[in-house]
């Protein structure tokens, strides 16, 4: 957990960095890199190393071979291709981009078992493909506006084509799956990972809304509306989760207020 909230801060801190910087694309990896690496650190927290490193490789992987197959189809997202701005690449696809998948993914699993009881996995698996690919509507404009790809016939939002979100929409469900396969949280998702998907999303709608230039308060207001309906009750949920106190803790506090009176 210590080294988990570690990654977070630190990711919050190349986040406002990459925001004010004249080069942000120098800082995509580390930011994408800190974030999946806080989620992994979070979900070992509960899982252990093996079954974290276990989920993180494969979502990550999962992510990679959606990737591939669509710079070279158009299955699933539609007709794109990556420029060789964001680097390393393999096989035409940027490192750091499987990598999102991973990091992102772990967070937007735990928001779904937060808001679904466990043993209701396809609605889990719903939720969780809708809160991920809610992130995309960040995540698409503001890759574009870096140049990191390009899309070969445009779309209506921001230059994003509707399919792209179809096509979020049905690998982000079969990650749910893979997680849940993997991970199987009951009432146990971690609070913190709930809490690295409301960073992003409070982070993303501050930089479109007033960090970037220019800035995208169309982008703000739809990326921010659709992750904040997941992110908001997924935290008041984790909070009303919270471990009751220790016994000690309890008795301590039972005892300063019969002091005061």
């Amino acid at each position: 957990m210590i080294a988990g909230a570690g990654c977070l801060a630190a990711m919050v801190a190349a986040q406002v960095a990459s925001g004010v910087s004249a080069d942000p694309v120098r800082l995509t990896g580390p930011v994408v890199g800190l974030m999946a690496a806080g989620a992994a650190c979070f979900v070992a927290s509960r899982r252990g190393p093996r079954r974290a490193a276990g989920a993180a490789g494969a979502v990550a992987a999962i992510g990679y071979a959606a990737e591939w197959a669509g710079v070279r189809t158009g299955v699933p997202f539609g007709r794109y291709t990556y420029t060789p701005v964001l680097r390393p690449q393999v096989g035409g696809v940027p490192v750091a981009v499987a990598v999102a998948w991973a990091g992102m993914g772990a967070a937007s699993h735990a928001v779904a078992a937060t808001l679904v009881p466990a043993g209701r996995t396809c609605t889990r698996m719903a939720v969780g493909a809708a809160a991920l690919t809610a992130w995309d509507l960040f995540l698409d404009p503001q890759m574009l506006r870096q140049d990191l790809w390009r899309w070969a016939d445009g779309g209506a939002y921001r230059g994003v084509p509707v399919s792209n979100y179809a096509g979020w929409l049905g690998v982000s469900a079969l990650l749910m799956g893979v997680l849940e396969s993997i991970v199987g949280w009951e009432r146990d998702a971690p609070g913190s990972l709930v809490a690295l998907y409301g960073v992003m999303a409070g982070m993303e709608t501050l930089g479109f809304a007033a960090v970037f230039d220019p800035p995208d308060r169309l982008v703000a207001l739809a990326g921010g509306s659709a992750m904040g309906l997941f992110a908001v009750p997924a935290a008041v949920a984790a909070f009303r989760r919270r471990p009751a106190r220790s016994p000690q803790r309890a008795g301590r506090a039972a005892w300063r207020r019969g002091w005061r009176r």
